[in-house]
């Protein structure tokens, strides 16, 4: 299943837009999964190129270097779930029912992991997002990064999300740090679950209700409490 979306990409983020060709199209999507297979640390352009039949030199006409490619799917995971919280809460008018919603779709493993929309899937975009969403920012040059505005629709999900827990609650003093805060919980009790068992409650757990009604219960108890 194909959903015409477009995301508008940060043009810092390469060097030409891969959306303007077919070639472009085939690194992001092929790169994305070859993320997903290998791991970051063992992925190159070189093996990029492998797959999508062209040459590494052809990659680095689009990208700069693997980290930028990185950062240019994880942030459009980041507006690409924006979007779905935008159209979820649309005709929602309860804050608490906001936010329980939010709290699904942030947490919530996609249910068709055949759907692609801007030629990338949502569910290898999850994935990558588990395991490699730390690293887009993790590194020295974040300063730089966040000047260039690379993470902002990450803050922009963010914004969102306080905003509605301001509206539940306007005295609660902590919207960004907690909204933030439940962003990456929500990732990494996933992470734990499937490799660290021990850091979570959940490791035997087939769906996502229990970590959804953990992330919940911090929620609420947080800003119930003012």
């Amino acid at each position: 299943m194909q959903l015409e979306i477009r995301i508008k990409m940060n043009e810092k983020l390469f060097l030409r837009n891969p959306e303007e060709s077919a070639l472009g199209k085939k690194i992001v999507k092929h790169g994305l999964s070859l993320i997903n297979k290998l791991g970051f640390e063992e992925f190159t352009f070189k093996k990029l190129a492998a797959e999508v039949n062209t040459t590494e030199a052809s990659i680095y006409r689009y990208f700069e270097n693997k980290h930028k490619l990185l950062v240019y799917l994880i942030t459009w995971y980041w507006s690409f779930l924006e979007y779905k919280v935008v159209f979820s809460i649309n005709n929602i008018t309860e804050p608490k029912l906001k936010l329980k919603t939010i709290i699904k779709i942030i947490c919530e493993e996609p249910l068709n992991k055949n759907l692609t929309t801007d030629f990338i899937s949502e569910f290898e975009g999850y994935k990558l997002v588990i395991w490699e969403g730390s690293k887009a920012y993790l590194t020295r040059n974040v300063s730089k990064d966040n000047k260039d505005r690379l993470f902002k629709p990450y803050k922009d999900l963010c914004e969102r999300f306080s905003s509605i827990i301001k509206e539940y609650n306007p005295k609660y003093k902590f919207p960004h740090s907690l909204a933030s805060s439940i962003l990456e919980i929500s990732h990494s009790q996933k992470f734990f679950k499937q490799n660290l068992p021990a850091l979570t409650d959940f490791p035997k757990e087939v769906d996502d209700k229990k970590i959804i009604q953990f992330l919940e219960s911090l929620l609420f108890n947080s800003i119930d409490l003012e």
